[in-house]
């Protein structure tokens, strides 16, 4: 199974083809969201230190663009957890998290 290592903090196994936003929320890091994992609202984003995983999805674009997020973040990593399908060890530096965020977190997104 591949193993999840987020920086600063844990490494965990998770099942392959999980959705890295529920990978990190199963294994008690309180990944940002507020959209359900529809890839509208950006706040599950992470950058991706090390690892497998595809490349950036045209729904992830669209949704940087229409937050105005700099398309050259994307060369440096950053990508939606709601949008990555864990494939291989991956380390991770989650952006927003539920300690470093006000409000609450929206609903839980689908696998």
């Amino acid at each position: 199974m591949p193993l999840i290592n987020v920086f600063g903090g844990k490494t965990f196994e998770v099942e392959e083809g999980k959705k890295l936003v529920l990978a990190l929320e199963d294994n008690g890091i309180e990944i940002f969201h507020l959209c359900g994992g529809k890839a509208k609202c950006t706040t599950c984003r992470v950058e991706v230190l090390a690892g497998e995983y595809k490349d950036i999805s045209k729904i992830e674009k669209n949704a940087f663009a229409i937050k105005n997020i700099d398309e050259n973040l994307f060369e440096d990593c950053l990508r939606l957890s709601c949008q990555i399908r864990v494939i291989g060890d991956i380390t991770v530096r989650p952006i927003l998290t539920s300690e470093n965020t006000q409000g609450d977190r929206g609903p839980r997104p689908a696998d």
